[in-house]
């Protein structure tokens, strides 16, 4: 007589299957004669008997579990010939995929800083991912008391580790407290390293972790942004220029008509200014060139001082 002698046929899946599920447990039920195994893409299929790993299937498709799955377990203990009853076991199914999950602080961490003694308020936000690696660690920590495991767990778990994290890999070798977004490819790192190792017991890996951005309080924001305009510009009168400028052209001006008047003739009495200046050296420097039969105090060539000299010692212009 055959295995399973009698028995209605029955179909082992994950039949609650869901894209943010890392496994599902089939249990409970009998394994009867003529019962089939399917395996779907991205799936391995572990069979448990009195909570031991008695084999794993990672090939996709549709198997007989009495000619194909029983004859490669690791033992046949539990599974005997000859009985005319079905026999209990457990499949659970693992999804095999990276998932990416988006996270962010719920409130702003205050990281400690030298010039705040409160600290510096921050916020981040970014993603993560992560994978089952480890069969037997994720049965003996989560599999084994669950029947269902989902991405939302570990997210719950990992985010309530995040503020210490960033705190102490922000803090971490003096980072620029101000510019933490060009430091924050090394903040991910460290981060990526304590989160696997928090995750090593489960079965489960850090794969990745990214910070997409740091945010500041407004008015600390507003400080930075400010502080970079003065970099860029180089000087004060250069900003004045620049602030002049955007007056005369900004259609948003509450002053309407008048501020943008006002900001044109301020322009235009720096440009004459600057005209009148430049025409006071072209002057200056064509008296001083002048040739009335004495040696010029400047090089008419270049301009530097000629202490009477009969060539220029600086271009070597005859004089």
């Amino acid at each position: 007589m055959g295995f399973f002698k009698d028995q209605l046929s029955n179909v082992v899946e994950w039949e609650e299957f869901r894209e943010d599920m890392i496994f599902w447990k089939w249990s409970n039920r009998e394994i009867k004669k003529g019962s089939k195994l399917i395996i779907r893409p991205g799936q391995d299929a572990i069979f448990l008997f009195n909570g031991k790993v008695e084999g794993i299937f990672k090939d996709e498709g549709d198997y007989d579990i009495e000619s194909q799955i029983i004859p490669f377990l690791s033992t046949l203990s539990g599974f005997k010939f000859g009985f005319n009853s079905g026999m209990r076991a457990e499949v659970l199914f693992v999804n095999t995929k990276e998932f990416t999950v988006k996270w962010g602080t719920k409130n702003a961490i205050n990281i400690p800083a030298p010039s705040l003694p409160g600290g510096m308020p921050v916020r981040a936000n970014g993603t993560f991912q992560f994978r089952v690696n480890d069969y037997v660690k994720l049965i003996d920590k989560i599999a084994g008391i669950r029947e269902s495991y989902l991405v939302e767990d570990v997210k719950l778990r990992i985010t309530a580790l995040l503020d210490q994290l960033l705190m102490k890999w922000i803090a971490k070798e003096g980072k620029d407290m101000f510019n933490l977004q060009s430091n924050s490819y090394d903040i991910a790192a460290g981060i990526k390293t304590d989160l696997d190792m928090q995750l090593f017991d489960t079965g489960l890996t850090a794969s990745g972790f990214q910070i997409m951005s740091f945010t500041y309080p407004e008015e600390i924001q507003a400080m930075i942004n400010k502080n970079a305009s003065y970099n860029m510009i180089g000087d004060m009168n250069r900003y004045q220029q620049v602030k002049v400028t955007d007056g005369m052209f900004s259609g948003d001006n509450k002053g309407g008509g008048m501020a943008s008047d006002m900001a044109g003739m301020m322009m235009g009495l720096n440009i004459a200014n600057q005209v009148f200046e430049q025409m006071n050296n072209n002057q200056t420097f064509k008296t001083s060139g002048s040739s009335n039969g004495t040696k010029p105090n400047f090089c008419p060539n270049c301009g530097a001082k000629t202490t009477g000299a009969n060539f220029c010692g600086n271009c070597g212009q005859k004089l």
